[in-house]
């Protein structure tokens, strides 16, 4: 008795016209069918033959009626449980072949079985199995445009073959091809039926008739004879599987769509390169910011040692000052008619005047706090510098010739730069002579770090200065030394020093054999410089005016000068090529010893002890008119110049420099004077003169101290340890809270917030092509979607989930998106590499441009999200397609 293996209950199918109007595909079929027979199903075009195979095969969804399989309705199934029927039960065999033509004949064959979730093995052995079969050996990697119509209809055979179905649907299966292949192929499909049911849909009789065993006429919807038909409702047992898999692998959907992309190459070249400016763009904005913070980076520590962490007695929060001017406040002003507001200068002065004092920083540094300085761990600092604020010109003696007929004196460092004012106050330049003591700061002491030195500079000449009489002179990266330093230490005799101010002014006493533009290593090693304590040189004047000029300084040695010590000028350095910013700058430098030296010798001389007991700590110099004469107060000097062959004898010089207050004076004026023709009355004897008890080594406990340390990392360890003095100081009433200042901290913070600012607004601005080829991939993907309907409708002909059909696409985006970012990260990389090239040779620095791999992991990641994204929608729509409607595209 044959058994029923599909059964078909009152099946019907209605089609929504767009006017609303119903299309009766099928009108209430019913039909059983054997589980090994060739039913042919005859028609008309239009009578419903298509639409009755969709539904056995589950591509389409009945109106009403039933689909029984094996004794199972399917009424209740879900789409998982249509696909696995699909893809296990049912082999499609259609007119048009339906091969994927980017894929070879194994791959075609083997699709079904991939969704099936079969191992790649075990997949080829059956699929080489099944081609074989249907005698195509031999052919597993052509493509379909390489085979005939006839092979390619025996691969679409061979792929509803492979995954073992026991139904076989055949659509027209000989519509395209010629006599001779359609017996083979009919031949090949009859000997299939020995053992598995095949429908077949034709209009063609004489195939019916020749090959069938049963001959089911469709006309109008409905059958209308049934040559050999099954009326028995017993039923073969379910072969339904519960481990059975429709699922395809996003490695496969990945495989499909990148073959699918090669098979476009030129289209996919050119989407992945517009794809990529927008990355290049952003890639291009991170790699110089990441460079140019990799420089800052790299300069660091380099800065830090010409930016150490300092100490004052008094100094400006220049951190709070920042942060309080990056605020505004507006204000509103009131308008009344008829009245005109005053806008008081008077109470802004007040007011900004209030205001920096508030980030005045006034510093109690006492011998507790330098021992806690002191106490610091070692490995958090390369060097410490105490400094007392010493004025060495005084004290330090240079040899010095007038002419070269004249006979060396040895005159203090600072009566020389006096004498020098005075011959430039003969000259044009008389206005601006003053301003030479604001530019003589250039005798300092070194970090106590002989090591830490020599790791940022070159020795040209001799040796690092470490002892109490030693020196060292340290030029800038030119090799080069001031005009004024040399000739303050004594390194030019006047003559050759007023030849610098003839040869730039064009001066007709210009004499280019005195022009003096180098001075050899040995020249400068050999100069002799003595230093003199304050009891040697400051004598008490015990005649008139003493109450008012109570020391008398000597500028000249003389024979009672004694405990003079010879400072050696030792070693002469120069900064290193890759050292910008020094921990030393031009100028001569002493040691920690003499400075230790100096406070010792000189904390109790007379001088220092008679103005400590008067309370005074600023000393001041100066000629004044009392009772129509003119008077000389503070401590002052005699010292003589040559000018123009004249000899300026007995000129009366002032301890200490020009005041603050006075130098903007003279500047002020000698640009009225200098506008207007207008004289101010400004001369020099009205200038005021000033030194500190502390200059002249009155105190014994350092007014700044500088810490440099070992580089920006432990640059914390530093500021944390001097915290803690800070945090104790706040409970413990015996302690000051100690205020240090961090400029290096300030000003890398500052650049680097800069260079932030600008990228974030460049990264804005750069982003915006991102954007427009997201949109543009968007399209290319909506456009692959509208190429490959018909792979869609194969697919899920196959057994494929709307899942696996959103997943193909996926792929294919996310493909371009990952070759598009790397192409971009090449792309950048090139333009990085260009970049570097550039600013080397125009700045000197190597590498502005970096490519960091962090960057580019990211930048790839986000043309890969924003591809994504952009073929969502495109990805959907194709999951939403008809497989069907699909598979009738063309």
């Amino acid at each position: 008795m044959d058994k029923t293996i599909l059964s078909l209950v009152g099946i019907k199918k209605d089609y929504k016209l767009g006017n609303n109007d119903l299309v009766h595909a099928l009108k209430g079929v019913s039909i059983n069918f054997r589980e090994n027979e060739f039913v042919a199903i005859l028609g008309p075009s239009g009578c419903g033959k298509t639409t009755l195979l969709n539904i056995i095969g589950g591509l389409d969804k009945y109106t009403d009626g039933d689909l029984i399989i094996s004794g199972v309705s399917t009424k209740t199934y879900k789409d998982r449980q249509w696909d696995v029927y699909r893809n296990h039960r049912i082999g499609f065999i259609f007119q048009s072949y339906n091969l994927i033509p980017h894929q070879t004949v194994l791959e075609n064959v083997e699709l079904a079985l991939t969704i099936a979730g079969l191992s790649k093995k075990e997949r080829q052995e059956k699929a080489r199995e099944v081609i074989d079969r249907v005698g195509l050996k031999g052919l597993y990697n052509k493509r379909p445009n390489q085979l005939s119509g006839g092979q390619c209809q025996r691969v679409a055979i061979a792929r509803a073959l492979v995954n073992e179905p026991e139904i076989l649907l055949a659509d027209e299966p000989t519509g395209a091809l010629d006599t001779t292949t359609s017996t083979q192929i009919m031949d090949l499909i009859k000997e299939i039926s020995s053992e598995k049911l095949v429908i077949m849909v034709t209009h063609n009789p004489d195939i019916a008739n020749k090959y069938s065993t049963r001959i089911v006429n469709l006309l109008d919807g409905e059958i209308i004879s049934d040559s050999n038909p099954l009326d028995s409702l017993s039923t073969i047992d379910n072969k339904q599987n519960d481990n059975w898999k429709a699922k395809m692998k996003f490695r496969t959907a990945f495989r499909l769509s990148l073959r699918n992309l090669l098979s476009k190459l030129r289209r996919t070249i050119l989407v992945c390169i517009a794809g990529s400016i927008g990355i290049v763009g952003v890639s291009t904005v991170l790699a110089v910011s990441a460079g140019v913070h990799n420089y800052i980076d790299s300069i660091q520590d380099d800065m830090l040692s010409g930016n150490p962490i300092t100490i004052t007695e008094n100094s400006i929060d220049l951190q709070s000052m920042l942060g309080e001017s990056s605020t505004r406040q507006k204000l509103e002003i009131l308008q009344e008619n008829g009245y005109v507001k005053v806008n008081s200068i008077v109470e802004s002065l007040i007011k900004r005047s209030q205001t920096m004092n508030s980030y005045a920083i006034s510093n109690d540094i006492t011998k507790e706090y330098v021992d806690y300085v002191k106490a610091m761990p070692k490995e958090n600092y390369k060097a410490i510098k105490f400094d007392y604020g010493f004025d060495v010109s005084n004290n330090i003696y240079a040899g010095w010739k007038l002419n070269s007929t004249y006979d060396e004196d040895v005159m203090s460092i600072s009566s020389i730069i006096n004498m020098y004012t005075s011959v430039l106050e003969m000259t044009d330049f008389k206005d601006y002579a003053s301003y030479i003591t604001q530019v003589t700061d250039n005798i300092m002491m070194a970090p106590n770090n002989k090591d830490y030195i020599e790791s940022q500079y070159d020795m040209l000449k001799g040796k690092v200065a470490t002892k109490k009489d030693e020196v060292m002179l340290v030029v800038n990266k030119n090799r080069q030394l001031t005009d004024i330093l040399l000739a303050e230490l004594g390194y030019y005799s006047q003559d050759e020093f007023i030849q610098i101010i003839y040869k730039n002014t064009d001066n007709e006493n210009y004499d280019e054999n005195l022009d003096k533009e180098k001075f050899s290593y040995d020249e400068l090693l050999n100069k002799e410089l003595i230093y003199y304590p304050n009891d040697s040189i400051f004598t008490k004047n015990e005649g008139e005016y003493a109450e008012i000029r109570p020391f008398n300084y000597k500028a000249y040695k003389d024979d009672t000068f004694n405990n003079g010590l010879n400072l050696k000028i030792v070693g002469i350095l120069q900064p290193k090529d890759d050292i910008s910013y020094g921990c030393l700058q031009s100028g001569l430098y002493y040691t920690e010893e003499l400075s230790e030296y100096m406070k010792d010798i000189n904390y109790e001389s007379e001088i220092t002890t008679y103005y400590k007991d008067k309370d005074i700590s600023t000393i001041t110099s100066g000629e004044y008119e009392m009772s129509g004469y003119k008077v000389q107060t503070g401590v002052t000097y005699k010292y003589k110049y040559y000018f123009n062959e004249v000899e300026y004898d007995n000129v009366t010089g002032y301890l200490g420099k020009v005041s603050a207050f006075d130098s903007i004076y003279g500047m002020i004026s000698s640009m009225i004077s200098g506008l207007s023709g207008i004289s101010t009355g400004k001369d020099s004897n009205s200038k005021i003169y000033q030194i500190t008890l502390r200059q002249l080594g009155g105190e014994n406990i350092a007014n700044s101290i500088y810490i440099y340390p070992n580089n920006f990392e432990d640059k914390y360890l530093v500021t944390s340890y001097l915290d803690k003095w800070n945090e104790e100081a706040e409970v413990d009433e015996n302690k000051s809270i100690v205020k240090y200042n961090d400029n290096l901290e300030i000003i890398i913070s500052l650049i680097n917030n800069m260079i932030d600012m600008i990228t974030y607004a460049l990264i804005a601005f750069t982003a915006l092509s991102l954007l427009v080829s997201t949109v543009m991939i968007g399209i290319i993907t909506y456009v692959s979607v509208v190429e490959r309907v018909k792979e869609i409708g194969v697919i899920r002909s196959l057994g494929g989930r709307k899942r696996d059909v959103s997943h193909l696409f996926n792929a294919e985006t996310f493909i371009i998106g990952l070759v598009s970012g790397i192409l971009g990260i090449l792309i950048t990389m090139l333009f990085a590499l260009i970049i570097n090239i550039i600013i080397g040779y125009v700045a000197d620095i190597n590498t502005i441009a970096i490519v960091r791999v962090n960057d580019a992991a990211i930048m790839i990641g986000v043309s890969i999200i924003l591809t994504l994204i952009s073929g969502l929608i495109p990805a959907q729509s194709a999951a939403k397609k008809d497989p069907v409607v699909a598979l009738r595209t063309e």
